[in-house]
């Protein structure tokens, strides 16, 4: 059975993502579905390409990632099939892919990308207003059924890729800027162990308040803390314990935060 995962921003009142879930058990009844996400924020790429970047690499090899993020649908904008290392892309070419493929870079694997022009491999009389039902889905149900992925479009060179935010170097340690907010409201920052090399935190400033604690778990803080910790896929986070960061400091993705060190270099 080949697993398809799920990532759009339809949401979860109307019918859409079942929609697309019905086309693809219509051309491959064996398909099996895991469901990354449906909440991201209405036409933010970005933040689908994270969600999904910090997901994908947890999936056997053949696995195939349907990611639907798309302003720009109904335009000339291409539809795009990818093969990244062992796993497939579906959506499409805006970007979504460019955690993937980043990780598929630094890990020296193969990358080849695909212009989805073969409408024979769609539904008929597709609508220029729902391409995850009339287009990706089908060509994802394709890949499950086994069709070689260099049938389903025309090989291109020059996939939509954009430049992640990266934290920058400043005298007192980094500025970072806040990358995702989670169901709790936990604040991931773009910031990870091997950006502080050793070196310990002072404190982060965020939002005009200050966080001095940082801990490895949420039980080490007491109820309305804010504290910082590692979460799971080790980028420092920004939580209040029992509550939500994000409302507590009005901060959502894209918020700057001044992450200080120690001096010295002390651990």
């Amino acid at each position: 059975m080949t697993i398809i995962t799920l990532t759009t921003d339809f949401g979860e009142r109307d019918g859409y993502v079942g929609v697309m879930k019905g086309v693809i058990w219509g051309i491959a009844p064996q398909a099996r579905f895991a469901d990354l996400s449906h909440l991201i924020t209405p036409q933010n790429i970005t933040e689908g390409a994270l969600v999904l970047g910090r997901a994908w690499h947890y999936f056997p090899a053949g696995t195939i990632h349907l990611a639907i993020v798309a302003p720009g649908v109904g335009t000339q904008r291409r539809a795009l099939a990818a093969r990244i290392g062992g796993h497939f892309f579906v959506g499409p070419d805006n970007g979504l892919c460019t955690p993937m493929v980043m990780h598929a870079h630094s890990q020296g694997w193969p990358v080849a990308y695909f212009h989805l022009d073969r409408p024979e491999f769609w539904l008929p009389d597709p609508s220029s207003v729902f391409h995850g039902r009339d287009i990706f889905s089908p060509v994802a149900a394709r890949l499950a059924n086994g069709t070689p992925v260099d049938q389903l479009g025309s090989a291109i060179q020059d996939p939509v890729l954009f430049r992640l935010a990266q934290p920058q170097r400043i005298p007192e340690g980094w500025q970072a800027e806040v990358t995702q907010v989670d169901h709790f409201g936990d604040l991931s920052i773009n910031l990870t162990p091997e950006h502080l090399q050793g070196s310990a935190v002072e404190r982060i400033e965020i939002s005009g308040e200050i966080v001095q604690h940082l801990v490895k778990t949420f039980a080490d803080a007491r109820p309305g803390e804010l504290v910082a910790l590692f979460d799971s896929d080790n980028h420092l986070s920004i939580c209040e314990a029992n509550g939500s960061a994000a409302v507590r400091l009005g901060a959502s993705v894209g918020t700057r935060v001044r992450v200080i060190l120690k001096p010295g270099g002390e651990k």
